[in-house]
């Protein structure tokens, strides 16, 4: 029988967690976290990690598996995530693997882009520019030399704008034109399934979540890692914007507030970016596993 990767896909606070632990139940398999945030063991409140309950009723991995003072990258990423779904697949034909870090799910299932080398300088100077003009600087001068990138890209995240900007700058052509060349074949066949919604109802659940985390001790957490708000790790939503509440420059009310607009910006953002993947099975996130479930089997009998 072949082997299948089911991905689960979707913008923040859709269900993917949820649903993903049915599906793996029902498979009976374990599930492979692509989500970025989720891997730092000190950032658990504030993105969204599974809880301990839900980590007990399926294995998880690549969750808490990091330090935020460990770089780790997408490309590390890969190589490890690759070598865990290889052993996997030795005792399942089936295993899960969601999130919402769409660079992180397409190098499992595609593999990295190849990018050419630039010179080191370009970069010295974008970091310096970064430090002194700000990263609205950057995201304009982004939009400027490249327009697909600056709409698909994080664009609130500096190492990612910056790097787009390397590409561009080094090579004197678009980040973008660089991306999606071609694919490595993987040993394994992928289903990506998608949750969503209508753009309120999105904006609701993420409103919602971000009260929950404040209850759920959001605050703490994140002054528990002010002292390292510096590291690349946590200059993400929901622990940037209340480390400028710490530093006395905004309000508590006003955090909160920037917490819930950024995260529905990446909400945004992450829609922008499977919506260009037309394989992937979209469902309204009101639908039943089992319906999933019965789509999910159609595709890998036929196949």
């Amino acid at each position: 029988m072949s082997k299948y990767l089911i991905s689960v896909v979707g913008p923040t606070a859709i269900g993917k967690t949820a649903l993903s632990i049915k599906l793996a139940q029902h498979f009976k398999t374990d599930i492979l976290s692509a989500d970025s945030r989720q891997f730092y063991k000190e950032m658990s409140i504030g993105t969204a990690a599974p809880t301990k309950e839900e980590l007990n009723t399926v294995k998880h991995h690549f969750i808490h598996h990091k330090s935020i003072q460990e770089d780790y990258n997408v490309g590390a990423f890969e190589k490890d995530a690759l070598k865990t779904i290889n052993e996997l697949f030795k005792s399942h034909n089936i295993v899960i693997m969601v999130g919402g870090s769409g660079l992180y799910l397409n190098a499992i299932t595609k593999g990295l882009d190849d990018f050419p080398e630039v010179e080191s300088h370009i970069r010295k100077q974008l970091n310096e520019d970064f430090k002194i003009k700000g990263i609205s600087y950057l995201q304009e001068k982004l939009k400027s030399l490249d327009l697909k990138s600056y709409n698909t890209v994080a664009i609130d995240n500096p190492q990612r704008v910056i790097r787009a900007l390397e590409i561009c700058l080094g090579t004197g052509k678009p980040y973008s034109s660089f991306l999606n060349k071609s694919k490595v074949d993987r040993p394994f066949k992928t289903i990506t399934i998608g949750l969503t919604a209508e753009r309120d109802i999105i904006y609701n659940r993420i409103n919602q979540r971000v009260d929950m985390m404040i209850q759920d001790g959001l605050l703490e957490e994140a002054t528990g890692l002010y002292p390292y708000k510096t590291l690349n790790a946590l200059n993400t939503v929901g622990y940037k914007e209340l480390f400028h509440f710490f530093d006395g420059s905004w309000t508590l009310d006003f955090a909160i507030s920037e917490i819930k607009k950024n995260s529905r910006r990446f909400a945004k953002r992450q829609l922008t970016w499977f919506r260009k993947d037309r394989n992937i099975l979209w469902f309204d996130y009101l639908t039943e596993v089992h319906q999933i479930i019965s789509e999910l089997n159609k595709i890998i009998i036929n196949n």
